[in-house]
C-alpha cells in the first residue's frame, strides 16, 4: 500500500471508531448535553484531529503536517461562525432540547456527505482548469470584505430563506415536531416535521457556508488528503462545539471581523500565488498562513471578550431579571 492509502485507511477507522465511542458513549438518546459533557466531547475531537496532525507529520512529513493544521484551523474557526446560524434555526424551528443532540448528528452526517462531493467536484475542476484558482481567490476577497463590513441587521432569518421556501412548495410539513419524529402520517398521507425541516437546513446551510471554507482550505494546500481530512475533522466537531457555545457564540462580536481578514489574506495569496511562488518557498508560505490564522482568529476572540460593544450591558441586565 501507499503511504497515500495508508493514511486514508486510517482515518477512516479513526472516523468509524470515533463516531462509535461518540454516539456510545459521549452520546445517549434525548439526554440534554451540559457545558461539562459539551467541553469533554470538543476536548475529544479536537484531540484527535491534533492527532491526525500528528500521525501526518510521521507518516507524510512535516510539510503537509503544517498545511493540515492550518486547513483544520481556518475550518474550525469558521465552524464557530456556523454555529450563530444554527442557533437561529434551532430558535425559529422551536426544537426541543432533548432533540438537539440527534438533529445535528443526521444534519452533520448529510453535511459530510454532500462536503465530500463539492471537494471531488472542486478538485477536478482546479486539475482540470487551473484558472479557476483564480476565480476562488477574487471570491474569497469578495467575501472576507463583504464579512468584515456586514452589519448587525443582515442577520440570517431561517423562516424566509430560499431552502425553507424551497422545501414548503415541493414536501407536505406540518408545524411540530412529531413528538421527536421526522415524518408523521395524517389520513393515509406522508407529511414532514419541524426536526426534518432543520436537519435539510443545517446539512444546506453548511453547504453554503463551504462555499468560503473549500477555496479557503485550496488557498492553504492543493492535497486531496488535507482538503478532505481538514473539512471532516472540523464538521465532526460542529456538534460538540454547538452545546460548548451556544450560550457564548454571540459574545464573539469580532469573530466575523477575524474571519473576514483571513479570507482576504488567503484570496489574495491565491491570486498572487505566481509571484509569491517565485520568493517563498512552500513551507514559508504554509507557516506564514497558519500564523495569519492563528493571530487572526485569536485576536478576533480575546477582542471581542474584553472589548464589549455597545448594548451588551443592556442584555446582561435583562438576563438577571
Amino acid at each position: 500500500m501507499t503511504t497515500d492509502q495508508v493514511t486514508y485507511l486510517v482515518f477512516g477507522i479513526v472516523l468509524v471508531v470515533a463516531l462509535i465511542f461518540d454516539l456510545g458513549l459521549l452520546s445517549k438518546k434525548g439526554q440534554k448535553v451540559t457545558i461539562r459533557q459539551a467541553l469533554y466531547q470538543t476536548f475529544f475531537w479536537v484531540g484527535l484531529a491534533l492527532a491526525f496532525f500528528v500521525f501526518m507529520w510521521v507518516e507524510k512529513g512535516q510539510g503537509l503536517a503544517l498545511e493540515y493544521l492550518s486547513a483544520y484551523l481556518m475550518e474550525w474557526s469558521l465552524s464557530i461562525d456556523n454555529i450563530f446560524v444554527f442557533i437561529l434555526i434551532f430558535s425559529a424551528f422551536s426544537v426541543k432540547e432533548k432533540n438537539y443532540g440527534r438533529v445535528l448528528l443526521a444534519g452533520i452526517l448529510m453535511a459530510i456527505i454532500f462536503r465530500i462531493i463539492f471537494i471531488t467536484v472542486g478538485v477536478a475542476l482546479v486539475e482540470k482548469f487551473h484558472w479557476i484558482l483564480y476565480i476562488f481567490g477574487v471570491f474569497l476577497v469578495y467575501t472576507g470584505y463583504k464579512m468584515f463590513t456586514a452589519s448587525d441587521d443582515e442577520e440570517f432569518k431561517p423562516e424566509e430563506s430560499k431552502i425553507y421556501k424551497w422545501m414548503k412548495r415541493i414536501l407536505p410539513l406540518v408545524p411540530h415536531d412529531g413528538d421527536g419524529k421526522y415524518s408523521v402520517i395524517i389520513d393515509g398521507k406522508k407529511f414532514y416535521t419541524s426536526l426534518f425541516v432543520v436537519v435539510i437546513m443545517l446539512a444546506a446551510i453548511d453547504l453554503v457556508f463551504a462555499l468560503d471554507s473549500i477555496p479557503a482550505v485550496m488557498g492553504i494546500s492543493r492535497d486531496k488528503l488535507v482538503i478532505y481530512t481538514s473539512n471532516i475533522f472540523a464538521v465532526l466537531g460542529l456538534r460538540s462545539l454547538f452545546f460548548l457555545l451556544r450560550g457564548a457564540v454571540s459574545k464573539f462580536d469580532y469573530l466575523q471581523q477575524g474571519i473576514a481578514i483571513v479570507l482576504v489574506f488567503i484570496g489574495i495569496k491565491m491570486l498572487c500565488e505566481k509571484w509569491i511562488n517565485q520568493v517563498l518557498d512552500k513551507q514559508i508560505q504554509v507557516a506564514i498562513s497558519l500564523g495569519v490564522i492563528l493571530v487572526c482568529i485569536s485576536g478576533s476572540i480575546f477582542y471581542s471578550i474584553f472589548m464589549q460593544k455597545k448594548g451588551e450591558p443592556e442584555d446582561i441586565t435583562d438576563d438577571s431579571q
